[in-house]
């Protein structure tokens, strides 16, 4: 799968350096609005090829599927251009906030036969497959709580920026949220408060989720406070608790019986992006069907939705269906 990089965020690094680990994944070119940038990210990189517009990249013949790692608000729009021309779409998370986008992008990528990817990576590390094989362990499940939170301090970074779809919960928490929906399900109801900063957006937020069977879970994300990265799961006998969830740099799962035992489990240490992509290269190449699809994506954007509305509204809100 030849892979192009649309835009010369970050995070780019990351996925470069996860591609370099999947045989038959190589990215081939970034595109970026600066020619200047995407040469430098090139070259630093290791990357042949650089391109000064997004346009300039999607119309590579080269380049068969697109990485999306543009703010936020962007990401619907240029997931719709990038699948316009043909090529499959690995955006980076969240998808979109606005469930209709959802639905309007995987329309798209049906009507073309091409694969449109979301992209929460830590769920395709080994530590949270073991994760769901070990909920058996803990009895009935009762709670999640889910945290994720780190200190923003550059102002003006478009994380805190309203324009472009920032803040806490779409930056960080909207993992804490991916947690609680792959262990309990789709949520029937949330409740949510948040503080505000920037130029208007959740800095710091909380939000309490009802999911089928009287399962609750507890979600919390921050920009503004010090760095935790906490999973806890607590069934009727016994707590699933993970140290390092979303990074996946120390993977492991802590196992603490009802009976006062603890089993440390140990979890192979692979690249959760390396991971990520091979899924994705997988279902691009029709080897099999992608692990998470449109609907999971659109639970994840409804899911989103609801707690904004409750954060805004102070009220409890349902989740639509």
């Amino acid at each position: 799968m030849r892979l192009g990089l649309l835009s010369t965020a970050r995070i780019n690094e990351l996925l470069v350096a996860g591609a370099r680990q999947v045989p038959g994944v190589e990215v081939v070119a970034i595109g970026s609005r600066d020619h200047a940038r995407a040469e430098a990210q090139a070259q630093a990189l290791g990357v042949p090829r650089a391109h000064g517009s997004y346009e300039a990249l999607l119309a590579d013949p080269d380049v068969e599927a697109v990485y999306v790692a543009l703010p936020n608000s962007l990401h619907v729009e240029w997931s719709l251009r990038a699948l316009a021309a043909g090529r499959h779409v690995l955006c980076e998370k969240p998808l979109s906030r606005h469930p209709d986008d959802v639905v309007r992008a995987f329309d798209e990528a049906e009507r073309g036969g091409l694969v449109l990817a979301e992209g929460f990576m830590w769920r395709h590390h080994p530590q949270a497959l073991r994760l769901l094989e070990l909920l058996q362990e803990i009895g009935e499940l009762r709670l999640v709580r889910a945290s994720f939170s780190f200190l923003l301090e550059r102002p003006g970074d478009l994380r805190v920026q309203a324009a472009l779809e920032g803040g806490a919960l779409m930056d960080v928490g909207c993992y804490c949220l991916s947690a609680a929906r792959l262990l309990a399900g789709e949520p029937l109801a949330v409740s949510a408060q948040q503080v505000r900063g920037g130029d208007g957006v959740d800095v710091r937020l909380t939000g309490l989720l009802r999911f089928p069977g009287e399962v609750l879970a507890t979600i919390d994300c921050g920009l503004d406070m010090a760095a935790r990265d906490e999973l806890e799961v607590t069934g009727t006998r016994g707590v699933l608790w993970l140290d390092d969830p979303w990074h996946s740099r120390n993977p492991a799962i802590e196992l603490r019986r009802a009976d006062g035992s603890v089993e440390r489990i140990a979890v192979e240490q692979l690249d959760p992006y390396a991971c990520e992509l091979q899924d994705f290269a997988a279902a691009v190449a029709g080897e099999r069907a992608q692990r998470y699809g449109r609907e999971d994506a659109l639970a994840q954007a409804r899911a989103i939705a609801a707690l904004h509305t409750s954060a805004e509204t102070n009220q409890p809100t349902e989740v639509e269906r």
